[in-house]
Formats: C-alpha cells, structure tokens, sequence
C-alpha cells in the first residue's frame, strides 16, 4: 500500500511532517500551524484534522505490515550501566521464545 498524496496543494514531504508533529508529539493542531506558519508555511488546523483522518489509519496499517511479530508474553528487565563515561539506563526485554531486545535511555 503507498499513500496516495494527489489533489493535495502541499508537498507530501509538508504533509507527512505536519502528521509526524501530531502523531508522535501529541501536538495540537493549532500548535503545529503554529510552527509551520513560523516556517512560512500557512495551512489551517481543520486541514491539518482532515490530513490525520485520511492518512493516519493508512499510516498505520503500513507501519504494522513492517513491524516484526512479538509474542504475546514477554520479561523486561533494567538496571544502570556506565556507557563512553555516562551513566544510562539499559533495558533488556526478552519473549518467550528467547528473541532479546536491547535499549539504552540516556
């Protein structure tokens, strides 16, 4: 599935940032106006709603065709680990099937 960005009168490189900013930010949409109008970029937030009703659902279903299966039960464990000299937390999270996946937060 690919997204489908014609009749639009932005850029679709516009429209996936402005949904980028709402999605994983959690903006409002007049904030996002906001900061595009700052960056000479005018658009209004019910465009910005109608963006998110057609493209979000559309993002989704793409994003969870790529995204690697898990099982239904898994451990997290965490602890405190010095990295280069700086003290970060270190995640590990392990599935039942022994698959590991490490993190570090900073």
């Amino acid at each position: 599935m690919k997204l489908n960005f014609s009749g639009r009168h932005y850029p679709s490189a516009i429209i996936m940032q402005a949904l980028r900013y709402y999605l994983a930010y959690k903006l409002s949409y007049r904030k996002i106006e906001e900061i595009f109008a700052e960056r000479n970029i005018h658009f209004d937030h019910s465009t910005l709603n109608r963006w998110v009703i057609k493209y979000a659902p559309q993002l989704d279903a793409i994003f969870r065709r790529k995204k690697r299966k898990v099982s239904g039960s898994w451990r997290m464990d965490e602890t405190y680990i010095k990295v280069k000299g700086q003290w970060v937390y270190y995640y590990r999270a392990v599935d039942k099937f022994g698959a590991v996946i490490d993190f570090y937060l900073s």
